[in-house]
């Protein structure tokens, strides 16, 4: 029997309620647990909400914005997190998204799918001013929160600056006013020893 669009519906979002046991690296401000993906999603769409006003594109879609934030991270139902620093997990990561988009997706009614998937793309593309300015948030989201957990994952995966800096870059592009609170940070974090001061000299001589 065919099921109807209610039972298609419904049956996405009981299955991405799984969203609430995947764990992430970060942990919260008060760390006692680490956050899992919905608390990051909701997290990233309230601050795209709070932050719009130093937004560097005027005419920003915000909607567009929320909607990708409630979805990007949707494929890590079946494709799991994979840390921003984790450079191994990285190499399939593609793949693994891609397969899990194709499921999670296409539980939905056909217009539905191809509204989300074209989203989660969107965003992963980074190539219009709402995925780019999503992305700055996203990537924002757990940076303030290492900023009040004494680093947390940077120390735990003895994270150094140049991945920090690279990771955040978007940032200048997306919301350049914030740009001056993210060195701040960093330049912090390293003389605190939470984030290793990348040594080009020093990493050269380690492979001579």
């Amino acid at each position: 029997m065919k099921e109807s669009r209610f039972e298609k519906q419904l049956k996405f979002l009981i299955e991405v309620d799984k969203m609430k046991t995947v764990l992430r690296q970060t942990i919260l401000t008060d760390r006692s647990r680490q956050e899992t993906d919905a608390e990051h999603s909701w997290h990233f769409a309230l601050m795209a909400l709070a932050l719009s006003e130093y937004s560097a594109y005027p005419d920003l879609d915000m909607f567009k914005v929320v909607k990708m934030a409630l979805v990007h991270d949707l494929v890590e139902v079946y494709a799991g997190d994979t840390f921003a620093y984790d450079e191994a997990g990285y190499l399939d990561k593609q793949e693994r998204e891609i397969k899990a988009a194709d499921r999670i997706f296409g539980m939905l009614p056909e217009d539905q799918a191809s509204e989300f998937r074209s989203l989660w793309e969107e965003f992963e593309e980074m190539k219009t001013p709402e995925a780019i300015y999503a992305a700055a948030i996203d990537r924002l989201q757990p940076f303030i929160n290492n900023s009040v957990t004494d680093g947390h994952t940077w120390r735990l995966h003895g994270v150094t600056s140049d991945k920090v800096y690279k990771r955040m870059e978007v940032i200048k592009q997306a919301i350049p006013d914030v740009w001056v609170f993210v060195e701040n940070v960093i330049q912090d974090a390293i003389k605190k020893g939470f984030i290793k001061e990348f040594n080009e000299r020093i990493k050269n001589d380690e492979y001579q």
